[in-house]
């Protein structure tokens, strides 16, 4: 298959996939899904994730602490986040954020998670990976603020939020990530979001095990699904799966340029 995409956020250390790895890189591979974003979202289990990545050329990996753990985990340090980062398939910072739909009580030591977060993102010139959840007026107002401190880069993993935190986050320079949720029936104004966004700042992913789009929805998602979310994506701008593949490259290779060259080295 010549018509190639990366899943850029998945989480292959979960149990979900224990005992599988081989083969789902290879169905991944089968589906023209050649590189894939691990995500590790509490730092302890950076080692296993980091494993991951290092037995399988297809993968690289980003570690952080998930805003939803922040408040059970220790608080992540900028020098921290920067000594991971030395690792060759280290690509990018978090995932990280604000949760205020489930875990809204630990807002405070949410907030400064990610703004340690950010600081590493910034020295190190890896993207930032944000999740955002019902905290868009907190999440644009801090990422506009830190970017006015001192520019850095980001994506928005699995955007589901409102117009008006992509457009924040679109006027930064920041890239809108594509999960299987833009492919299901009632999420037409997700859709309508990412229709009115530039396509050279989109980006395509699954959050597997999470979120599977038709015609896998309800089951365990894995890499080999972002074709069926490329695919609606490719619909969603009215343009050819190939090109719209062919453009999802061009961002992410510019975005996780590490990611690129070490593809390219390869």
């Amino acid at each position: 298959m010549n018509t190639q995409i990366t899943d850029s956020h998945c989480h292959l250390d979960f149990p979900d996939f224990e005992g599988q790895l081989d083969q789902i890189v290879a169905n991944a591979a089968e589906a023209g899904v050649h590189r894939m974003v691990t995500i590790c979202t509490r730092l302890r289990n950076e080692p296993s994730v980091r494993a991951i990545a290092e037995a399988h050329a297809p993968v690289f990996y980003a570690a952080g602490t998930h805003p939803m753990s922040a408040a059970d985990e220790p608080l992540a340090s900028t020098d921290e986040l920067i000594a991971l980062a030395k690792h060759p398939k280290f690509v990018g910072i978090g995932e990280t954020g604000l949760d205020y739909h489930y875990t809204s009580e630990s807002a405070d030591i949410q907030k400064k998670s990610l703004r340690i977060h950010i600081d590493a993102a910034r020295e190190t010139g890896l993207p930032l990976i944000i999740h955002a959840r019902a905290a868009d007026e907190d999440m644009a107002r801090i990422l506009t603020e830190e970017y006015r401190a001192g520019a850095y880069s980001c994506v928005m993993h699995c955007f589901s939020s409102g117009a008006t935190l992509a457009q924040a986050a679109l006027d930064l320079g920041f890239y809108l990530s594509m999960s299987g949720i833009a492919a299901f029936p009632k999420s037409q104004e997700v859709r309508d979001i990412f229709a009115a966004a530039p396509l050279d700042r989109i980006l395509v992913e699954t959050d597997a095990p999470y979120l599977a789009p038709p015609p896998h929805r309800g089951k365990r998602n894995e890499p080999a699904y972002t074709a069926h979310t490329a695919r609606k994506g490719a619909e969603i701008f009215g343009i050819d799966y190939a090109d719209f593949a062919a453009q999802t490259e061009k961002n992410f290779d510019r975005l996780f340029s590490k990611a690129a060259q070490a593809t390219v080295a390869t």
